[in-house]
C-alpha cells in the first residue's frame, strides 16, 4: 500500500537522503534539475506513467535540448521515482522510452593541425602563467576546472609527471540563488591521475616557476583563476594571433584526436584523459575514416586468402 506522497514531496525527501553521499556540486545540479525542469512539470503529480515521461521527453527535445541533457534531466527524474517506490511513498514502475535518432553527424571541437601548431609555436615562446593552462590543456587533456586548481606543488619537476588531485568550477546553489565557487575532487576516481610532462611544457613550466608569485600554476593571483575568466582570455588570445574561434575545452579535445591519430593505444588515452572507461574515449574521439575502413576489408579479404 502506498502513501500518497506528490513528486515534490518525495523529491524533498530525497534530497535530504542524496545530500550527505554526494559532493556539493552533484547535489546543486540535482536541485536545480528538480526546480527548473521536473517539479513544474510533475511536482502536483502522486502517480508518474510511462506515457507522462514519454512526453516530457518529446517536449524538452522540442525546446532544443540535447539528448545528453534530457537523458541526464531523466536520470533525476527516475532515482527519485524509484526512491519514492523503495520507501513505499510513490508508485514507481520501469519504462521504456524512446529518444529521437540523431540527425548529421555531430563533430567535436577541435583545432585544425595547422592552427594547433600556430597556438602551440606562440605559447612556448610567450611562457606566462596565463599563458601556460592553455599549453597545459594541449599536452595534457585536462579540463579547464583541473587546470585552474592545479598548484605548483602537483607538479613533479623530477619525475616529470603533473598529479591531478583537484578541480574548481562555478555552481548555481539552488538555497542562496547564486553562483558559487567551488574547489573539489575530480568528477570521478578516474579523474584521478598522474600524467606525464613533455619536453616542451616541461621546459615552459620551468620558465612560468620561476617568475610565479602563485600556489597556482595559472595566473599571479594567491588565490584560483576562475574557469569563466580563463575563457574570456583564452577566447581573446586566439583573436589576438588570427586563430579561428573555438570552446576551451576543445583543447581537450584536441590532445584526444592527436594521440588517437598518433597511434596512442585506446586504453592509455583513456587513463591519461580520466574517463570513467575505455568506451567512452571510444565512442568520443575513434571513427574510422573511409581510407582505413577501406584497409581494413583489404586485411580481411588477405586473410581469408581468397584469388580471383
Amino acid at each position: 500500500m502506498y502513501m500518497q506522497k506528490s513528486f515534490q514531496e518525495v523529491s524533498l525527501i530525497w534530497c535530504e537522503a542524496k545530500r550527505p553521499i554526494v559532493k556539493h556540486s552533484t547535489m546543486c545540479a540535482y536541485m536545480l534539475t528538480l526546480q527548473t525542469h521536473l517539479l513544474p512539470h510533475f511536482g502536483a503529480m502522486t502517480v508518474i506513467s510511462e506515457d507522462d515521461v514519454q512526453q516530457f521527453v518529446f517536449e524538452k527535445f522540442s525546446s532544443g535540448l540535447a539528448k545528453k541533457t534530457v537523458r541526464d534531466i531523466v536520470a533525476v527524474l527516475k532515482s527519485v521515482v524509484k526512491y519514492g517506490g523503495r520507501h513505499k511513498i510513490f508508485h514507481f514502475e520501469e519504462w521504456q522510452l524512446e529518444y529521437p535518432t540523431d540527425v548529421g553527424v555531430y563533430r567535436l571541437p577541435t583545432l585544425r593541425l595547422s592552427h594547433q601548431r600556430i597556438l602551440m609555436h606562440y605559447l612556448i615562446e610567450e611562457p606566462t602563467p596565463q599563458n601556460i593552462g592553455i599549453l597545459l590543456a594541449l599536452c595534457t587533456g585536462m579540463r579547464i576546472g583541473e587546470i585552474c586548481a592545479l598548484k605548483w606543488e602537483d607538479v613533479d619537476f623530477v619525475q616529470k609527471i603533473i598529479t591531478v588531485n583537484h578541480t574548481i568550477g562555478r555552481i548555481y546553489n539552488c538555497e542562496l540563488k547564486s553562483t558559487e565557487k567551488i574547489l573539489s575532487t575530480p568528477k570521478t576516481k578516474k579523474s584521478s591521475r598522474e600524467i606525464p610532462i613533455s619536453k616542451q611544457l616541461l621546459k615552459s613550466l620551468k620558465i612560468v616557476k620561476k617568475v610565479s608569485p602563485s600556489l597556482f600554476v595559472v595566473g599571479n593571483s594567491p588565490t584560483s583563476t576562475e574557469p569563466r575568466a580563463y575563457r574570456d582570455y583564452f577566447s581573446r588570445l586566439l583573436k589576438r594571433i588570427g586563430i579561428p574561434p573555438i570552446v576551451f575545452h576543445g583543447l581537450r579535445h584536441t590532445f584526444a584526436t592527436r594521440c588517437i591519430e598518433s597511434q596512442c593505444d585506446y586504453k592509455t588515452v583513456s587513463v591519461i584523459l580520466g574517463h570513467a572507461n575505455v568506451a567512452t574515449t571510444l565512442n568520443l574521439y575513434v571513427h574510422p575514416n573511409l581510407y582505413q575502413k577501406k584497409r581494413c576489408i583489404e586485411k580481411m579479404s588477405k586473410f581469408l586468402g581468397v584469388t580471383e
